[in-house]
């Protein structure tokens, strides 16, 4: 599993692209600085829900399911309301949207502005692919959610190597080297206010 096939292939790729005015490469470089935060958020999340994945999929499924994938990859502007609500989910406000953002840009050399508007994008095709695999999973009898959680999470962990995969750069944002980016920016953020008067 690979970076392209969570965003919906090229496809989804150039689908960001279009939508912020991007080229396809800067789109791939901004949606693989973000990824890791989304997942990681939605492994906090389904965590956190008592119903574990299945409440969080359920989530999902109320905001659209596998057609949240499909609205990033049409030609029509997205709709980024589903997207936006996801974020509040996962990360609890804009301060945190924004410190992903920020993270993320300073990772790669893109604008923090421009990572922010992409993020709900980014979440929005995650989720939906998620939703996708795991109603395939359900429909074909494979155990259902059990045995999407492991390889969808552990692959954009960063295992993979550079060929669509997240590898260095997930390993880069991830400073506690525990496979979730997003607590280090939630940490960050708790030092932050700490320090403000």
């Amino acid at each position: 599993m690979n970076l392209l096939e969570v965003l919906g292939g090229n496809q989804g790729i150039a689908a960001m692209a279009r939508e912020l005015g991007l080229d396809p490469a800067t789109a791939q470089s901004g949606a693989a600085a973000l990824l890791p935060m989304v997942m990681g958020g939605f492994r906090q999340q389904a965590g956190a829900d008592a119903g574990g994945i299945g409440g969080f999929l359920d989530l999902v499924r109320g905001l659209g399911g596998g057609g949240l994938l499909d609205a990033v990859l049409a030609d029509a502007p997205t709709p980024t309301e589903p997207g936006q609500q996801l974020l509040g989910r996962i990360f609890g406000g804009q301060e945190v949207s924004a410190a992903v953002a920020e993270r993320a840009a300073a990772s790669i050399g893109l604008g923090a502005d421009l990572l922010q508007k992409m993020l709900p994008l980014v979440a929005m095709a995650a989720a939906g692919f998620m939703a996708r695999q795991a109603d395939g999973a359900a429909a074909a009898g494979d155990g259902g959610l059990g045995g999407l959680v492991g390889p969808l999470m552990g692959a954009l962990g960063g295992a993979q190597g550079s060929s669509g995969g997240l590898g260095g750069l997930a390993a880069l944002l991830d400073a506690d080297k525990n496979g979730n980016p997003l607590d280090d920016i939630l940490k960050m953020l708790g030092r932050q206010a700490r320090a403000s008067p």
